[in-house]
């Protein structure tokens, strides 16, 4: 498969079914068990990148680029603090879903900035580099550009999440476990650490802090690399 057929996978469902499904996970409506477990897991990932950010003490000083910001779940809270958010991400109905809430939340404000954008295509420099739960997404064989290109809009960090791939979980993946039922939306591809981190070092960042989010159908490893070299 492709680059432009998982992107186009992604664009077509995130615009379509997988919309609503999505758009109700991250928000407060009422879901199954199963969603509500993803809710969980994927609450606890921003949480934890939120917490890392807070504990530097600069949040109002620092600009961020959440790529492939979803409904805002990062982007907002963040803007909140008084980090200057440019939000991104490859779907329409995702990105209006975010300026709605963050009108809601924050008023008429252009903070964040919010824009309908292919991940590779953005430009611009940035503080810190965020993009949590887009790697499962795409293939091992597509990543290491994905990753780059992100690496060269960072100043200072790149704080990234992807679903790891260890015996349990493959066994997981194979028998239909892993996103079951109609929450499985795209192909869900699992990505080894160490592939993870030699993409990252070759780029020259080092990881500096990292953490795991598992719940029962939520698996999330989270990396932090600043900028080495």
């Amino acid at each position: 498969m492709t680059t432009l057929d998982d992107k186009t996978i992604v664009k077509e469902y995130f615009n379509s079914t997988g919309f609503d499904r999505w758009r109700r996970i991250y928000g407060e409506a009422k879901v199954s068990k199963v969603q509500l477990d993803i809710r969980t897991g994927h609450q606890q990932t921003v949480d934890t990148v939120t917490g890392w950010l807070g504990s530097d003490r600069n949040l109002s000083q620092i600009t961020v680029c959440d790529a492939g910001c979803g409904v805002g779940s990062l982007s907002i809270p963040l803007a909140q603090e008084g980090t200057r958010v440019y939000a991104s991400d490859i779907s329409e109905k995702m990105v209006a879903e975010g300026k709605e809430r963050a009108l809601l939340q924050l008023g008429n404000s252009n903070n964040p900035a919010f824009a309908v954008q292919d991940l590779e295509k953005l430009a611009g420099s940035y503080h810190t580099v965020i993009c949590l739960d887009v790697l499962i997404h795409y293939p091992d064989a597509e990543i290491g550009k994905m990753i780059g290109h992100l690496c060269s809009l960072a100043e200072s960090r790149l704080i990234l999440s992807f679903a790891p791939k260890t015996p349990a979980l493959s066994a997981l993946k194979k028998v239909g476990s892993f996103f079951p039922g109609a929450s499985k939306a795209t192909r869900a591809y699992l990505h080894t650490e160490s592939l993870i981190r030699e993409i990252l070092a070759s780029n020259g960042f080092a990881i500096q802090r990292n953490a795991m989010t598992k719940t029962q159908f939520y698996f999330s490893r989270l990396l932090e690399a600043v900028r080495s070299s």
